[in-house]
């Protein structure tokens, strides 16, 4: 039985998939509606870069005070599209697989810069892996088209701007008085999110509670190994006002993750689990929902894809960053109307961004009304 239904959610991902290819305007639409003419040649250019943390940033597996990220533009007929790698250590991609992967890219040969599914199935097939690489030509892309098209993805893709989410704001592993520190800075925030997944997991959620009654949203980054625990740590945790828990248990512990799901009373939302979109049938019946990328999913269009099979199979939608420059945090922003939650505050946590884009204001994200995606050089 288990493995017929295994196959019937395999099928119906390929069913749901296939319909998911025709998300984009195509040429002859663009020019009848709009008198615009494809003339010009694209130009991928691209740099390194690297974002200082404003705070140590430590969760289960790791600390860093940086973030390396390349920051990518492509250019068409004296339009510049904006596009951004962010490359944590977890990611496995660096300053020079991303550099690499990117010398390897020819967009001078598209004719149709609005052919956007075949352009990106192809940028896909230029090597395996390299997801947050993909997503900078992703992103670029959409931030031209829009610019092209004169109109903010939102609106390209049908959104109510004003439906956008609250974001959460993260609180890193710290120490006591370091954690009440952060609290305090996040006093706008509705949502705080909390990283756990050490033995100091108790202690910084007592902390938090000792000054601030803030709902709260735990990522444990496959921080806890037995199922026991982990089930009586999430009936501790939602006499806290905790409204979710993510990436409890390691993601190769899968049938563990299912029982944990199957009793557990929050959602638990599947992070490292799920990078693309074959990933999400996967999901099912072991997560409640999902935590979707850019940096993990090669961009906006797979995004996109993945809300819509989630939606269509029942699951809880979030959509999280990784920390980056308002440039990606802005793309992932015109399609938080169609999550549950957001967690887009990678921008809030660096010292040096460069782009000034999607405004947090009394905690709520807030689009720009400029065309692509938002995003002007600051």
């Amino acid at each position: 039985m288990k493995q017929k239904r295994r196959d019937f959610l395999k099928t119906t991902g390929l069913l749901v998939g296939s319909a998911f290819t025709a998300l984009y305007p195509a040429k002859s639409l663009i020019e009848k509606s709009n008198g615009f003419k494809m003339n010009g040649k694209l130009k991928l250019s691209y740099k390194p870069y690297t974002l200082e943390l404003k705070h140590v940033f430590t969760i289960a597996t790791n600390s860093r005070t940086t973030t390396p990220v390349v920051l990518t533009e492509i250019e068409y007929d004296g339009m510049v599209g904006y596009g951004e790698a962010s490359l944590p250590p977890y990611l496995g991609e660096s300053h020079q697989t991303v550099t690499e992967f990117l010398s390897k890219v020819d967009l001078i040969k598209y004719e149709n810069v609005f052919d956007l599914e075949n352009i990106l199935n192809d940028i896909d097939k230029v090597a395996p892996g390299n997801p947050a690489a993909k997503a900078s030509i992703d992103i670029a892309l959409h931030d031209l088209v829009g610019k092209l098209l004169n109109q903010p993805w939102y609106n390209i893709l049908g959104f109510d701007k004003e439906k956008t989410p609250y974001t959460s704001f993260t609180i890193g592993i710290d120490t006591p008085d370091m954690v009440r520190a952060k609290v305090k800075e996040a006093e706008v925030y509705k949502i705080l999110k909390v990283k756990l997944g050490r033995e100091t997991d108790k202690e910084m959620i007592e902390t938090i509670r000792s000054v601030s009654d803030t709902p709260i949203t735990v990522d444990v980054n496959q921080g806890w190994k037995d199922k026991n625990f982990a089930l009586e740590m999430i009936n501790w945790l939602k006499e806290r006002n905790v409204l979710f828990v993510e990436q409890p248990m390691p993601k190769t512990q899968i049938d563990d993750m299912a029982w944990l799901t199957e009793r557990s009373p929050l959602p638990t939302i599947g992070d490292e689990s799920v990078q693309r979109l074959e990933d999400v049938i996967k999901a099912h019946g072991v997560f409640s929902g999902i935590n979707i990328k850019l940096m993990k999913c090669t961009g906006m269009r797979e995004a996109h894809k993945m809300i819509l099979l989630a939606r269509a199979l029942g699951m809880k939608v979030m959509i999280g960053c990784m920390t980056e420059t308002s440039c990606a945090i802005s793309a992932a922003s015109h399609l938080s109307p169609m999550v549950d939650w957001a967690d887009l505050d990678g921008a809030l946590l660096i010292k040096n961004d460069v782009f000034d884009g999607t405004k947090i204001i009394d905690g709520k994200l807030t689009l720009m009304e400029r065309p692509g995606i938002g995003v002007v050089k600051t």
